[in-house]
C-alpha cells in the first residue's frame, strides 16, 4: 500500500505541469460539439453504453484527454478514432467543450437487481482497496461517490458498467497504458474488474 500511495503522490506533484490550464467557455464549447455529439451526446451522456458520458465531468480533465489524444504516440493518448477527431482543434477548441460538457448535469447512475451481488464485491474494491496487491482505494482519488477529485482524478459515476470495465482491461492488458492505473489494474481477475465496473456504474 505505501509504494502506490507513495507513486499516487508523485504524480499527483507533477500534474501541474500535464493539466490542460486554458480558460474555457461553455457557450462557445457548445457550438462546436457537432462532431463530439454523435458519440457523446448533446446532453453529455454517452449515445451507446460504448461510448463514455462527458456530463459533469470535473473541469479541465476533458480538455487534457484531448490534449493527449492529439499527441497520440508522440507521448499522449493513442486512440485512431479520437486522434482524427481532435487533429483540426486549437487548444481554445478544446477548453471551451470541456467547459461545456463539465458544466452540464451528470448523468445517474444505476445498476440491476442482478448485479447487486456482484456490486457488493466491487463496493469493497472501491472503498477498501486490495491489501494482497498493495492497491490502494478508488474511492481516494475518485472520491466516495464517484464525482472525481479535478482536475486531476476523473469522474467515474456517471459511466456505463460497459465502458468502464473496457478500460480497465485495457489499463490491466497495457492497450491504455497510465503511470497511475495501469499498475492498479494489472493484479485484478477479469472477475473483479467486472465487479468494480458494475459497482461504480451505479454510484451518484
Amino acid at each position: 500500500m505505501t509504494r502506490i500511495l507513495s507513486m499516487l503522490v508523485g504524480i499527483a506533484l507533477l500534474a501541474p505541469s500535464l493539466l490542460f490550464a486554458q480558460s474555457g467557455d461553455a457557450e462557445a464549447g457548445k457550438s462546436k460539439i457537432v462532431t463530439c455529439a454523435a458519440c457523446h451526446g448533446q446532453d453529455g451522456i454517452g449515445t451507446t453504453p460504448e461510448n463514455p458520458s462527458l456530463a459533469g465531468q470535473v473541469p479541465g480533465y476533458i480538455a487534457t484527454q484531448l490534449k493527449l489524444f492529439k499527441l497520440g504516440a508522440n507521448g499522449g493518448r493513442e486512440n485512431a478514432i479520437m486522434g482524427g477527431m481532435v487533429a483540426a482543434l486549437s487548444e481554445q477548441d478544446m477548453a471551451d467543450i470541456d467547459a461545456y460538457y463539465s458544466s452540464l448535469p451528470p448523468h445517474k447512475g444505476s445498476i440491476t437487481p442482478e448485479q447487486e451481488e456482484s456490486a457488493l464485491a466491487g463496493q469493497s474494491l472501491y472503498k477498501a482497496g486490495y491489501a494482497e496487491f498493495d492497491i490502494p482505494a478508488c474511492m481516494g482519488c475518485h472520491s466516495p461517490n464517484g464525482s472525481g477529485i479535478g482536475p486531476t482524478f476523473p469522474r467515474l459515476s456517471g459511466l456505463s458498467k460497459e465502458y468502464l470495465q473496457s478500460q480497465l482491461l485495457a489499463y490491466k492488458s497495457g492497450q491504455r497504458k497510465n503511470l497511475m492505473m495501469s499498475p492498479i489494474a494489472y493484479p485484478l481477475s477479469e472477475q473483479q474488474i467486472e465487479e468494480l465496473a458494475i459497482y461504480i456504474s451505479g454510484l451518484n
